[in-house]
């Protein structure tokens, strides 16, 4: 058995090439793997190897594993596009979970583009260092916010920051954000698009913090799993083929494909009719009172219903035909639904803010498959679990 010094030390670096044979093997630094590796040099020296190296990797580890045991279930919430509403799903599945109770961190590591802050109504607020590391931001009693949007001056400042500086920042999160007493019953990570150093980081980082159990086995990853967020059609799904693909080749499990802004629906009573021409050049006149009092009068009932259209056309089968292929769960498909944009611009939560809005039982459907899959103990029942071992 590989004893854990062993095992740190064949880690390979975040930044490491593909095939790296870890920087512990006898042909570190000169395998044809390493071939313009950023690290070749270090590694054919054994600086990862060195007791030095070992001893740090080592703390670094126990400190990680220190910071997160008390979190039940970490998420990520991944997509090889930007713009298919990553972080729309991630506030919303914390949003939510909250609402039922749970207790939840979100975490916003997309360092260039912080965007979870405003949409969890606790833009402009500050992070306060106490003695037990960061005090996150609490959108309400049960939803603790981190990102790097609070540490900012100037909410419009640019980050222009390389890799390793994003990397320090991740792992600071992770190791120095005090998610109080109790612990979490979810964290969920908002990362940026694509499959970067950041994607990389975080997973090795959760590697080295957690060992997971699933009922099926033994899940390598640290990572509860993962949720992959797409919009219809190619040219989005082309680049989330390549995020499954990287969960497949870092052993992340895939909770399931969200399928969002899958089609344009809004209750007839709150469109706007227009009467094209009637302007001239003025475009198209407003006649929404004229026709919804119509149907007031003649058929009331219309005024109930939802029209629905297609926005992004679907490629071949679609996000549900994706999933099949890569043998993940369909979660489903998320509307566009301007209450759901409503929610995201005042920070609440949307399924609390408009329960009968079109997207609400989608995205309630959407939890519930959730909680189902990565169920949460009762602090009692635990306990009782360990008095009976």
């Amino acid at each position: 058995m590989m004893s854990s010094s062993s095992a740190d030390a064949d880690a390979a670096p975040s930044n490491a090439n593909a095939g790296c044979v870890g920087p512990a093997s006898q042909q570190a630094g000169k395998a044809s793997a390493c071939a313009g590796c950023p690290n070749q040099s270090a590694c054919s020296s054994g600086a990862y190897s060195s007791p030095a190296a070992l001893a740090a990797k080592a703390k670094e580890k126990s400190v990680l594993q220190s910071a997160l045991s008390n979190v039940s279930h970490v998420i990520l919430v991944l997509s090889g596009k930007g713009g298919v509403g990553k972080s729309t799903v991630s506030v919303q599945l914390a949003q939510s979970l909250s609402s039922r109770g749970y207790s939840v961190g979100l975490l916003d590591v997309d360092i260039c583009g912080p965007s979870i802050p405003r949409m969890a109504g606790v833009a402009g607020q500050n992070v306060h260092q106490s003695q037990q590391g960061w005090e996150p931001v609490y959108a309400n009693p049960n939803l603790a916010v981190m990102s790097i949007s609070f540490l900012l001056e100037e909410g419009d400042a640019a980050v222009v920051w390389r890799g390793p500086r994003k990397n320090g920042l991740i792992k600071q999160f992770l190791t120095e954000t005090d998610w109080g007493v109790g612990g979490l019953d979810y964290l969920i990570i908002d990362t940026p698009p694509g499959t970067s150093d950041e994607h990389i980081s975080i997973v090795q980082y959760l590697n080295d913090a957690r060992s997971m159990m699933s009922g099926e086995g033994t899940n390598a990853s640290g990572a509860s799993g993962a949720i992959v967020v797409t919009t219809p059609e190619e040219v989005s799904m082309a680049d989330v083929r390549k995020e499954l693909n990287f969960c497949k080749k870092t052993g992340v499990p895939v909770l399931g494909i969200v399928e969002n802004m899958s089609g344009l629906q809004l209750r007839v009573s709150d469109l706007t009719f227009v009467r094209e021409g009637a302007n001239g050049d003025d475009g198209p006149a407003d006649c929404t009172d004229d026709v919804l009092s119509l149907l007031r009068e003649k058929c009331p009932e219309v005024l109930s219903m939802i029209a629905a259209t297609d926005v992004f056309p679907a490629s071949g089968g679609g996000p549900r035909g994706m999933a099949t292929k890569f043998d993940v769960p369909y979660l489903g498909k998320l509307p566009l639904d301007p209450n759901l944009l409503k929610a995201c611009e005042s920070g609440v939560s949307f399924v609390d803010k408009f329960p009968s809005s079109p997207a609400a039982t989608p995205l309630n459907g959407i939890i519930d498959k959730l909680i189902l899959t990565l169920p949460v103990e009762d602090a009692e029942e635990e306990d009782d679990e360990a008095m009976q071992e």
